[in-house]
C-alpha cells in the first residue's frame, strides 16, 4: 500500500491581494459526487470523480480546495491510472494534484477521497440546528463550494452534476436534482439517495440538504414545486408555494423559455446568513424569507416573502441559465433580479404598489452611489474578499434602476426580446455586460448600448440642471456628490435618457424623451405648464430645478405629479438640502404640503426623513420643538386613518397607520400614542394573535422606549420561548429600543449570547448603533466586548456592523472609528469602512450648514398645536 502525500506550499510573500484564478489547464465536464454527513463528530466524508478536458500536457492539474483534508487523488487518462500527490497552497485555496507521469491532453478523470468539517460559519456545507436537531446545508456562492469538494470554483467553469447523499436512516435529502432512487444502506442505519443529473452549472449553485425536512406542494406549466422546512414550520411554506405558482407562469410567458430545470423546490434553513439563495432547482431561504404563520404575518411579511420568491425565481433564468463569465458582472445576475421581480407581484397583487417600491428603492441607491466611496456597476475583483464586496446595493439596486431606465427608454416588448434572444444565444452558458447590452440594441435599434456602458462602466450618477425660458429647456450636468467639497469636480459626462412630462392632475402624462450626450444642451420644451423633468420617475439621475419651476413643482406636489415623481421630487430636493444647494427649510416646507396625501409608499419616504433629521440635526435645545413640528404634521393623518371606513379594509392604509403610528410615538413622543403602544404591547405578549399585527410591530418599539425592567424581562423571556423566526424579530426590535442605560447593557449582551441565533446577532447589535438612543452605548460595548462581538461573524456579516459605525453625526469620532477598525480588522469591509467615514463627515458637515436654518424653522412652525393622535 502506498502512502498518499499532501504538503503545503511555503510562500515567502503574502498572496492575500494577488489574482487568485485558476490556470487555463483543465476544464470540467462532470462531477459524479457522494457525501456521507456525520452529525456525530460534525464532519463528512466525500468521494468524487470529475470527468476532465485536459487542454494541454501536464503533470498537474489545479482546481479549488479549502479546509478540505485529501485522503486520496487518482488521475485516469487514455486507460492509464497514476497515483498523484495533492499540493495545498491555503492562501489561493487552491490544490494541485501531481501525477508522476505527464496527463496527456484530451479526456481525463480525476478521482479524489476526502473530508470536510460541517463549519458553524454558514458557508460551504455547514451545520444549522434547532432545539430538536441539527441538519446538514449548503452556501456556495460566491466562493464556497470549495470548502464541500474540491471543484473549479469559479463561474465560467460550468459542468453537469450528478449528486449522491448517504444519510442517516430516518432523514430525508434534496439537491439540484430530481431524487432518482432512495435505497437501504450501507449498513443497517443508512440510506443512499441519487438525484438526476443536472444541466451544466457554475459550482455556487449546487445545493445538498440533509435533516428531516418535509414539505407542501403544488405545480406549475408542469413543473412540480415544493416549500420544504422543519417539521414544526411546513405548513408556514404554502403561501410560498401559491407565489412561486403563479411567478413561474409568468416568467415562462415572458422570457419564453420555459423554466430549465426539472423541478422546483424551496427550502427554508434555520440558521442561514442571506436572504436567499439561487441554486438551481434547490432555493434556500432565511425562515423569514419564504415561512407565514397567517396568524401574525402582515402584509409586509406577504409582501417580503413574495418579493425574495420572484428575485430567486428570476435568477433560475438570469444567473442560472445564463451565467455571468465573471463576478465582475456580478450585476447581470443580481441586478436583472432586482429589476425582474417587481413585474409579476405588479400583475399579481397590485394592491402592493410595487412600482412606486421601484421608485423609492432607486432613490435610495441614489443616496448610496452619491459618495465618492462608491464604485462603478462592473468592477474588478479577484479575491474571494474582493468578491464578497461586490454583493452591494451597487449590483442589486443600481443595476436595477438603470434596468428599468432603460426599459422605458426603447419599449417594454423592444426591451422584453433582447432579453429573450440573449438567454436563447447564452443558455447553459456564460455572458458579459456587452453580450446583454449589445442583445438590447439589436433588438430596439436604439442605443442602449451607450446608455448602458456610460452608466456600468463609471463610478456615480449624473445631477441635471434643468431651467426653461420662453418655451427652451436648458440642461447641463455634473456628478453628484454628497460631499459639497467635490461638487463640480469631476469630467464624467452621461448618456441620459431625459423625459418630460406635464404636471397634472397626479397622473404621469404622455412623456416626451431625449438623449443626453453633452455636458450641456438645449431642447424645445414640449410641455406648456409645470415642467416635471424625469416623467414617470424612471430616470437615473437627480435633478436640480431653477427657482421658478421649484416653486411651482412643489404648489403641484400632492395633486399635479403622479405618486412616483412625487417620491422622486421628495428624494431629489432633500438630496440637494443635504449638500447645501437647498436650505432645509425648503425641504420641510415641501412635505409640508402633503395635506391629503394617503400614499404609503410616499409616506414612508417623508418618515424616513424625519426620523434622519430628528437624530442628526436636532439639538436638545430644539428637541421638543421638532416633536411638536411631528405631532402637527402626522396627528391629522393618523386620526383620518383610524376613523376612516376604508381604512379598516384597505391593507395600505391600515399599514400606512402602522407606520405613522410608530413615527408619532419614537419621534413625535405622543402620550396618546404611548399609551396605546403599551396597552397594545401587553395584550401581544399575553397573545400575539390577539391584536393586528401590523400595529403590533410598531407597538413594540415604542412601548420598549419607555419600559422598565420587568417588560424587558418579560419580552427576552418571549425571546427564548419561542422559535418563530418572524416573532423573535419583533421581540429583537423591541429589545433594541430600550433607553436605560442598565438594559441596554443587558440587551446587548444577548447579541453575543446564543439567546440570538448566528444569523441574526451581527444585524441585531449593528442596530444598537443605528438608534441614536442606544449608539453611544453601543459602540462601547463593541469596543469593550470586541473579541464576543467578532466570533458572532459571518462570511459577510461582519461589514455590516462596520458601516454601522458611519451612524455617528460628529467629525470628532471619524478618528476614533477609524483607528479602532485599522487595529481590529474584519474581512471584507474596506469599502464598508470607507463609506462609513464618508457618512460621518458628511453628516457632520450637513449640521453645521443647516443647523441655525431648522433652528429658525421650527421656531416658527412648531407653535401651532394639533388635534391629539385620535381625535378629530
Amino acid at each position: 500500500m502506498k502512502k498518499f502525500f499532501v504538503f503545503t506550499f511555503a510562500l515567502m510573500f503574502s498572496l492575500a491581494t494577488q489574482a487568485q484564478r485558476l490556470p487555463l489547464g483543465a476544464m470540467p465536464e462532470h462531477y459524479q459526487l457522494t457525501f456521507t454527513p456525520n452529525f456525530s463528530d460534525n464532519t463528512f466524508d466525500g468521494d468524487e470523480t470529475i470527468d476532465l478536458r485536459i487542454l494541454k500536457p501536464s503533470t498537474t492539474i489545479v482546481l479549488n480546495a479549502a479546509e478540505i483534508d485529501f485522503k486520496s487523488a487518482t488521475v485516469e487518462s487514455r486507460g492509464t491510472k497514476q497515483e498523484a500527490k495533492v499540493a495545498l497552497d491555503p492562501d489561493r485555496e487552491q490544490a494541485s494534484v501531481i501525477a508522476p507521469r505527464t496527463i496527456a491532453a484530451g479526456p481525463a478523470k480525476l478521482h479524489i477521497i476526502f473530508k470536510g468539517q460541517l463549519n458553524d460559519k454558514l458557508r460551504g456545507f455547514y451545520l444549522s440546528q434547532t432545539p430538536k436537531r441539527k441538519y446538514a446545508v449548503t452556501q456556495f456562492e460566491p466562493t464556497d463550494a470549495r470548502r464541500a469538494f474540491p471543484c473549479f470554483d469559479e463561474p465560467d467553469k460550468k459542468a453537469t452534476f450528478s449528486i449522491t447523499l448517504v444519510v442517516d436512516k430516518g432523514d430525508t435529502a434534496i439537491s439540484n436534482g430530481k431524487l432518482e432512487s432512495d435505497t437501504p444502506g450501507p449498513g443497517e442505519n443508512k440510506h443512499t439517495l441519487k438525484f438526476a443529473e443536472t444541466p451544466k452549472l457554475s459550482t455556487y449553485l449546487v445545493a445538498m440538504l440533509v435533516g428531516d425536512f418535509q414539505c407542501v406542494s403544488g405545480a406549475s406549466d408542469g413543473i412540480p414545486i415544493r416549500a420544504c422546512a422543519t417539521p414544526d414550520k411546513v405548513e408556514q411554506g404554502k403561501f410560498a408555494v401559491t407565489a412561486a405558482e403563479y411567478i413561474m407562469h409568468y416568467y415562462d410567458e415572458y422570457f419564453g423559455i420555459k423554466y430549465p430545470f426539472a423541478k422546483l423546490d424551496l427550502i427554508a434553513i434555520p440558521d442561514f446568513e442571506a436572504g436567499a439563495m439561487e441554486n438551481a432547482g434547490a432555493i434556500t431561504y432565511r425562515e423569514t424569507a419564504m415561512l407565514l404563520d397567517p396568524k401574525i404575518a402582515t402584509v409586509d411579511n406577504y409582501q417580503n416573502v413574495a418579493g425574495v420568491v420572484a428575485h430567486e425565481m428570476a435568477h433560475q433564468w438570469f444567473g442560472d441559465l445564463v451565467t455571468m463569465k465573471w463576478w465582475d458582472n456580478l450585476w447581470l445576475n443580481e441586478g436583472f433580479a432586482t429589476w425582474m421581480s417587481s413585474k409579476p407581484l405588479e400583475e399579481w397583487k397590485p394592491e402592493w404598489h410595487v412600482k412606486l417600491d421601484e421608485v423609492a428603492g432607486t432613490s435610495q441607491t441614489l443616496t448610496l452611489d452619491a459618495m465618492k466611496t462608491t464604485r462603478p456597476i462592473r468592477a474588478k475583483a479577484e479575491t474571494p474578499a474582493e468578491i464578497n464586496q461586490l454583493f452591494d446595493g451597487i449590483a442589486y439596486g443600481k443595476a436595477a434602476s438603470v434596468l428599468r431606465m432603460v426599459e422605458y427608454f426603447v419599449g417594454p416588448e423592444l426591451f422584453r426580446k433582447g432579453i429573450q434572444n440573449y438567454l436563447h444565444a447564452h443558455s447553459y452558458g456564460n455572458a458579459t455586460a456587452e453580450d446583454f447590452w449589445n442583445a438590447i440594441t439589436q433588438s430596439s435599434r436604439k442605443p442602449a448600448d451607450k446608455i448602458m456602458s456610460s452608466f456600468v462602466v463609471q463610478p456615480g450618477e449624473p445631477l441635471l440642471h434643468v431651467s426653461e425660458d420662453n418655451g427652451q429647456l436648458t440642461v447641463s450636468q455634473e456628478r453628484f456628490f454628497s460631499d459639497r467639497s467635490l461638487l463640480g469636480t469631476a469630467q464624467q459626462v452621461w448618456t441620459v435618457p431625459f423625459c418630460v412630462g406635464l404636471a397634472q392632475s397626479g397622473t404621469a402624462a404622455n412623456p416626451s424623451c431625449f438623449l443626453m450626450t453633452q455636458r450641456a444642451q438645449e431642447f424645445k420644451n414640449p410641455v406648456t405648464g409645470t415642467t416635471f423633468a424625469n416623467a414617470g420617475a424612471h430616470g437615473y439621475y437627480r435633478t436640480e430645478y431653477d427657482d421658478p419651476m421649484r416653486q411651482q413643482l412643489t404648489k403641484d406636489l400632492e395633486h399635479g405629479l403622479a405618486p412616483g415623481e412625487r417620491i422622486s421630487l421628495i428624494g431629489d430636493e432633500w438630496a440637494l438640502a443635504q449638500v447645501g444647494k437647498l436650505s432645509v427649510s425648503n425641504f420641510l416646507d415641501l412635505i409640508a404640503e402633503l395635506k391629503t396625501e394617503r400614499s404609503r409608499t410616499i409616506w414612508r419616504e417623508v418618515l424616513d426623513r424625519l426620523e434622519y433629521v430628528n437624530d442628526k440635526l436636532v439639538n436638545d435645545q430644539d428637541r421638543e420643538n421638532f416633536r411638536q413640528f411631528v405631532r402637527n404634521l402626522l396627528n391629522p393623518v393618523y386620526a383620518d386613518l383610524s376613523q376612516s371606513a376604508s381604512a379598516s379594509n384597505d391593507p395600505e392604509q391600515k399599514a400606512l397607520r402602522a407606520d405613522v403610528f410608530g413615527t408619532l410615538g419614537l419621534i413625535g413622543r405622543e402620550p396618546k400614542v404611548l399609551a396605546e403602544a403599551k396597552q397594545v404591547t401587553e395584550k401581544f405578549l399575553q397573545d400575539p394573535t390577539s391584536v393586528d399585527s401590523l400595529l403590533a410591530r410598531e407597538a413594540l418599539p415604542v412601548a420598549a422606549s419607555a419600559g422598565d425592567e420587568a417588560l424587558f424581562n418579560q419580552i427576552v423571556a418571549k425571546l427564548k420561548g419561542t422559535t418563530d423566526q418572524t416573532l423573535r424579530d419583533r421581540y429583537m426590535a423591541a429589545l433594541e429600543h430600550f433607553e436605560k442605560p442598565d438594559l441596554v447593557q443587558k440587551a446587548l449582551e444577548l447579541g453575543v449570547s446564543d439567546v440570538i441565533r448566528n444569523q441574526d446577532s451581527t444585524a441585531y447589535i449593528s442596530r444598537f448603533l443605528q438608534n441614536p438612543a442606544t449608539r453611544n452605548e453601543a459602540w462601547k460595548f463593541i469596543q469593550t466586548h470586541w473579541k464576543q462581538v467578532e466570533g458572532t461573524f459571518t462570511t459577510s456579516s461582519g461589514s455590516r456592523l462596520v458601516a454601522s459605525a458611519g451612524e455617528f453625526c460628529d467629525a470628532s469620532t471619524v478618528e476614533n472609528v477609524k483607528t479602532f477598525f485599522s487595529v481590529h480588522t474584519v474581512p471584507a469591509s474596506d469599502r464598508a469602512l470607507h463609506q462609513a467615514l464618508e457618512r460621518i463627515n458628511s453628516c457632520a458637515d450637513l449640521r453645521r450648514l443647516q443647523e441655525s436654518n431648522l433652528q429658525s424653522w421650527l421656531a416658527d412652525h412648531s407653535g401651532m398645536q394639533s388635534s391629539a393622535a385620535g381625535d378629530k
